[in-house]
């Protein structure tokens, strides 16, 4: 199960589908460092995205 608290990179590696997931939110930059490195919960601030929606998304997808 996907947590506010994964990194991008964590959940890129738990499921392949997670980066279609991510991208529809407007995610592009997957594979940069930084975003690798940064909570879900970080990148959703950056990308003044609901949090509980992207989670709900992608615990629905893996």
């Amino acid at each position: 199960m996907i947590k506010k608290e994964n990194t991008i990179g964590e959940i890129l590696r738990m499921s392949p589908k997670a980066a279609n997931v991510l991208m529809k939110f407007g995610m592009g930059c997957l594979g940069c460092p930084s975003a690798t490195m940064e909570s879900l919960e970080e990148a959703c601030l950056v990308h003044d995205l609901d949090i509980n929606e992207v989670l709900n998304k992608l615990n629905g997808e893996i």
